[in-house]
């Protein structure tokens, strides 16, 4: 059965966001926090903000923003694009030179979902699982 198609109306507002981050060596990580979509002339601020927990340090807090257009483009906030998010749910990937990207995107839960993404180049390595819930 196909996952309704997501507009950027149905993200506007506050959502808990939970991370899990597995580095290549095996390391874990965890994020813990709020991800806020923001109205903003034709699209929306994205800005997540939380405790980052890494092994054998105190925890950090931590920040991210990015905008989203109303067709579900992400840009990074100095305004270079990062990924298309598909309406429907799936694949998508950016090339970050000199690591790649891939991320796939899950809302057949709705209105929780989850993004997963796979990190690899000679700079990173990692998979990290995003999951938001409503408020």
């Amino acid at each position: 059965m196909p996952t309704e198609a997501r507009v950027l109306a149905d993200f506007l507002g506050r959502w808990s966001l939970k991370k899990t981050i597995r580095q290549g060596d095996g390391q874990m990580a965890a994020f813990e926090g709020t991800a806020v979509w923001v109205p903003e002339a034709d699209g929306a601020l994205y800005t997540e903000h939380g405790t980052l927990t890494l092994a054998g340090t105190a925890p950090l807090s931590a920040e991210r923003r990015y905008r989203w257009s109303a067709d579900l483009d992400i840009y990074f906030d100095d305004g270079r694009f990062f990924h298309s998010v598909p309406p429907q749910g799936g694949q998508a990937a950016h090339w970050c030179d000199p690591d790649q990207y891939d991320v796939a995107w899950d809302f057949a839960d709705w209105p929780a979902f989850s993004a997963r993404w796979t990190v690899k180049g000679p700079r990173k390595d990692y998979e990290m699982h995003c999951f938001y819930r409503p408020g």
